[in-house]
């Protein structure tokens, strides 16, 4: 159907365009979901919605509409595959990388951001988890292509969406998390120019520490921010025992989104690394999340591992038959059993990697034939440059996905 209106602000449901197509389960299903209270639609454009015998005249604004467009065909479906979802988030991507870096190079230019700005990209990473809760996340852990500060900022607001539907948050509360994830370095960029550093991973320390009250101060000023957004992005720096910044705040006096960002900006910081600190595995970086309760939510760093996997995509794993794989799906009926993409096995003389005949195996599936016995060390096995061998076991699991 043909949405011509919908009622309230955009806060207040998933979209940014005013008019549109509504022809995607994901998207009905999220329209549903939010708190628009009813939608005017243009039948000339588009399907009609079903209407009583005696009366053929859809009036806006009244209960028979709101029923009509709540209980309408496409009422809902189950997540797509992996390998289908991987395509669209491919495109989405490219979209939104573009559309991140043009955001983050305004900003260090000086220009205000708005959530108007950031609010396309949200949607579509919000629509995109609604239909598969590890395809994105999974492209950008095996996409090495975009700039640091551009894709976490990608990283992280997505990883928040996955979180928040995981901890069973609204619709709206869910994207003012994936905002929080997309705006809370917006002033990096900014510091960067000031400071003349090409990288804002180069800044002082006293310099860099200062993004999270600057950043507040250009969304203060933007006038279109939410609150809670706001206050998430303040507070993504602290740390349960008091040892965070700016305010040094402690347990609950840190806010759901602040506690929910700290999680997800140190778990994406660890499995990308700095120019000190090599990147972790993702199935580490989880683990060294998990012990440190002291800083972290546990509760939220459980709910972390249910939206990324107890060995989230792109993680390296030694498998019990001696073989060597890449976490290329989840088994969302067990987080502990992922799909997984054979490429070598150990030289048990060497403890080498010896390449071998690549082959997908769903752990979940595979009744016992064989199973996980560890995390990979890339280091000791001497495996290629992991960005470029992730890039290609996702290719080809995706292309023996399809061809089957």
């Amino acid at each position: 159907m043909y949405i011509h209106r919908l009622e309230g602000n955009w806060f207040r449901h998933p979209f940014w365009k005013a008019r549109f197509v509504l022809d995607d389960p994901a998207r009905l299903r999220a329209l549903r979901d939010s708190a628009v209270e009813w939608v005017l639609i243009d039948p000339t454009q588009g399907r009609d919605v079903e209407m009583a015998a005696n009366d053929r005249t859809p009036v806006a604004g009244s209960p028979k509409l709101s029923r009509a467009i709540a209980g309408a065909a496409m009422a809902g479906r189950r997540a797509v595959d992996l390998s289908q979802e991987m395509l669209r988030a491919e495109r989405l991507a490219r979209q939104a990388g573009k559309a991140v870096n043009r955001l983050f190079l305004e900003a260090r230019l000086g220009k205000l951001v708005a959530a108007s700005d950031v609010a396309p990209v949200v949607d579509e990473i919000y629509l995109s988890i609604q239909r598969n809760i590890y395809a994105f996340n999974g492209l950008l852990q095996c996409q090495s292509d975009q700039v640091h500060l551009y894709r976490h900022a990608l990283a992280v607001a997505a990883l928040m969406v996955a979180l928040a539907q995981r901890l069973g948050l609204a619709p709206a509360a869910t994207r003012a998390a994936g905002m929080v994830g997309m705006m809370m370095d917006i002033a990096l960029a900014q510091l960067s120019a000031e400071v003349g550093v090409a990288d804002y991973r180069d800044l002082p320390p006293a310099v860099a520490k200062g993004h999270v009250l600057f950043g507040q101060t250009l969304m203060r000023a933007a006038g279109d921010i939410p609150p809670d957004v706001q206050t998430g992005c303040l507070h993504h720096h602290e740390r349960l025992d008091g040892s965070g910044y700016p305010n040094g705040l402690s347990g609950a006096t840190i806010g759901l989104f602040g506690r929910m960002a700290a999680v997800c900006d140190s778990y994406d910081q660890l499995v990308t690394g700095t120019p000190d600190t090599p990147a972790l595995d993702p199935a580490r970086a989880l683990g060294v999340i998990a012990a440190q309760p002291h800083l972290f939510d546990a509760m939220i760093a459980a709910r972390l591992v249910e939206a990324v996997g107890v060995y989230p995509i792109g993680s390296f794993v030694r498998l019990r038959s001696g073989r060597l794989a890449m976490v290329v799906d989840q088994d969302e009926a067990d987080v502990a059993l992922p799909t997984v993409r054979i490429f070598a096995s150990i030289d048990v003389a060497g403890g080498a990697m010896v390449p071998c005949r690549q082959a997908t195996l769903a752990l979940g599936q595979c009744y016992g034939e064989d199973a996980i016995a560890g995390i990979a060390d890339a280091a000791e096995l001497r495996l290629p440059p992991l960005d470029r061998l992730r890039e290609e076991l996702m290719a080809g699991a995706l292309r023996a996905a399809n061809r089957a």
